[in-house]
């Protein structure tokens, strides 16, 4: 048998493994369960891709991600190693050929979602192949307390009883105390050995930047730093927004959202990865998967909804050791723009009772039956009935889905997309030229203003409604719209299909899981608040925070982020802010706007100092809103 370095020098070409990939493979090889916790970059992949080569049989892979999957087939098949992916578009028949390929064909790595270990027959073929270790990828996502929840995750536990003999080794970046608890108890890891690397990256450094003016911050940053760079935003409307004006401003940008059609994903990630974007502003769709090692800045315009998830993405920066900062601006409203869409969207137990009535009256399900029945359901016109907010609505049938009291088949999507091509003045000239369509037309530009500039998201039954008529003739008008080539339209099937796992019993059912809804929510915003602790202190280095936050109980500081930066610069006195403004104006003519890059203090600060050196004559703004020194 081969050994494990000699594996590593010919399909990886390094000499060296990194602490602790050799102690991770060495009690894989000795059939011992492992927990592994590595940060982002830290070489996860080769802790069972190395001892998966040494030996015989076939490794089999559970990734959440098709792109993730995709990524390390591809990676695999480039070092001439035989490797496959079963994604959930793969049709029956293909399916079954491709199980026969890795029961005969001797492959090394079968790489799945959680979702195909639901369907029984799967699992019994999976039974019949050679597996010699089972590796779960992003493990967090099995517990309730972590941030990325899948509740697919939660039968995998069902492997131990298929693979008795099997090793498994779970792997995630980052997980808290409960999280690594939630991963040993759901998976049945036997005694598993853990290997955690500290959390601490010290080529990363990590910047709070209080920021009124955000774009102006990004034009300034990503003129100066041209290496490739990732802006996360909360939503696809600024996913858009920012991409063209970065890319207005001169600065190559491209997006990524989970709206958009794999073939506009790949176009985009393409873009990124050949250098022809510098900025790639996506949600957080984009992530796992996208192994780019040369990533020099990560920045966040908006808040993230927990800690986990922003040392995750934030982490996507300097991969290859180099040097890279992780930014996060904050404005004067986030935190409250934060609580409202993260916290205040949260269901309670009536809210979540009252859905799961108006479920059962939508599709006419009477006390006691439902088990096993199958419907259709389109989550816009059941909220639109029953006057119901969506993404709260949405938030209560993944809570009812995680619970068991239902499943759902597959995630809703937006159904239309739309964009003008053609100017407002003659989308008006169309009106009055087609007096029938101008209902529905013109409540259509009413309803999405930025409809010229981007394509945006259409609400098909609520547009019917505004323009009192119905959804099929609104289809209709867009047909019509599209085949003058007056707009780019784009139909997606809103439609899923949902199965009652349990007979209907309203109270005994709500009052069953209403406990779990209590503490998932107690969970949420506890983590948002975990972010708020991490943006308003000011005394301890934010890598140091970071790691405490994951129990990493690190006392050293890093000397690079925002707070240890600002103990050694930042001015603490008026006069001291003074000089140091005076000190920047010696060099030349700048803007407020300007100088707060240049001072490191507050902005309300900054505004002082520049009223006294006003009043004092030490200095000049002229008609063009620049300061100068007075002559």
């Amino acid at each position: 048998m081969p050994n494990a370095l000699s594996i590593l020098k010919q399909h990886w070409n390094h000499d060296a493994f990194r602490n602790p990939q050799e102690q991770i493979i060495e009690a894989i090889l000795a059939k011992q369960d492992c927990l592994a916790l590595l940060p982002t970059g830290g070489g996860k992949s080769i802790c069972f891709q190395v001892p998966t080569l040494m030996q015989n049989g076939l490794c089999l892979v559970i990734s959440p991600l098709v792109a993730l999957m995709k990524d390390q087939v591809e990676n695999l098949q480039k070092r001439n190693i035989k490797a496959l992916s079963i994604s959930g578009s793969i049709a029956t028949n293909d399916l079954i050929d491709l199980l026969d390929n890795c029961q005969f064909g001797k492959y090394k790595f079968l790489y799945l979602s959680p979702e195909r270990l639901q369907t029984a027959w799967i699992v019994e073929r999976l039974e019949k192949l050679p597996i010699s270790l089972i590796a779960i990828d992003e493990a967090h996502c099995i517990s309730q307390w972590g941030n990325d929840f899948r509740p697919a995750y939660l039968q995998l536990g069902k492997l131990r009883n298929s693979f008795p003999k099997t090793p498994i080794i779970a792997l995630t970046a980052s997980a808290t105390d409960a999280v690594q608890d939630d991963i040993i108890k759901l998976l049945k890891l036997r005694e598993p050995e853990i290997f955690k690397q500290s959390v601490v990256r010290p080529n990363l450094s990590y910047k709070v930047v209080p920021c009124s003016d955000k774009l102006y911050y990004l034009e300034q940053l990503f003129a100066q730093n041209k290496a490739p760079a990732i802006l996360y935003v909360r939503n696809r409307k600024s996913c858009y927004e920012y991409a063209s004006q970065l890319t207005a401003l001169g600065i190559q940008a491209t997006h990524y959202h989970g709206g958009l059609s794999p073939k506009e994903k790949e176009k985009n990630r393409m873009q990124w990865m050949q250098n022809q974007a510098q900025v790639m502003v996506a949600t957080n769709a984009f992530g796992m998967g996208i192994d780019r090692a040369d990533v020099q800045t990560v920045v966040h315009v908006q808040l993230p909804d927990s800690i986990e998830s922003y040392y995750q993405e934030a982490g996507r920066a300097g991969r290859n050791g180099e040097a890279a900062q992780a930014i996060l601006l904050v404005g004067p409203s986030d935190a409250l723009q934060a609580e409202n869409q993260f916290i205040n969207q949260l269901p309670d137990k009536a809210f979540l009772s009252l859905v799961y009535k108006k479920l059962n009256a939508y599709f006419q399900v009477a006390y006691g039956e439902g088990l096993h029945e199958h419907f259709k359901l389109n989550l816009q016109q059941f909220c639109l009935k029953y006057d119901l907010p969506i993404q709260k609505t949405y938030t209560c049938l993944q809570f009812l889905d995680q619970q068991g009291v239902l499943q759902l088949s597959a995630e809703f999507s937006q159904k239309v997309n739309l964009q003008f091509t053609i100017p407002s003045k003659e989308v008006i000239r169309y009106c009055s030229l087609n007096p029938k369509d101008e209902p529905v037309v013109s409540t259509l530009m009413r309803l999405y203003p930025g409809i010229y500039e981007m394509s945006v998201p259409i609400n098909i039954p609520l547009l019917a409604k505004k323009a009192e008529c119905t959804e099929t003739y609104v289809e209709q008008v867009l047909e019509k719209l599209q085949q003058r080539d007056m707009v780019l339209y784009q139909a997606n099937n809103t439609d899923t299909t949902l199965v009652y796992t349990e007979i209907r019993d309203d109270d005994h059912t709500i009052n069953r899981i209403a406990k779990h809804l209590i503490r998932q929510n107690e969970n949420k915003t506890n983590q948002l608040k975990a972010v708020f602790r991490y943006i308003k202190q000011t005394t301890q280095c934010c890598s140091q925070f970071l790691a405490n936050y994951f129990g990493d109980t690190t006392t050293q500081t890093c000397g690079q982020c925002s707070v240890c930066k600002a103990v050694v610069e930042k001015p603490t006195s008026d006069y001291a802010i003074q000089t140091a403004v005076l000190a920047e104006l010696q060099k030349g003519q700048f803007s407020s706007r300007e100088l707060a890059l240049k001072v490191s203090c507050e902005e309300a600060s900054l505004i002082f100092a520049l009223k006294n050196l006003l009043e004092n004559k030490c200095i000049f703004l002229d008609h063009t809103n620049r300061y100068s020194l007075s002559k």
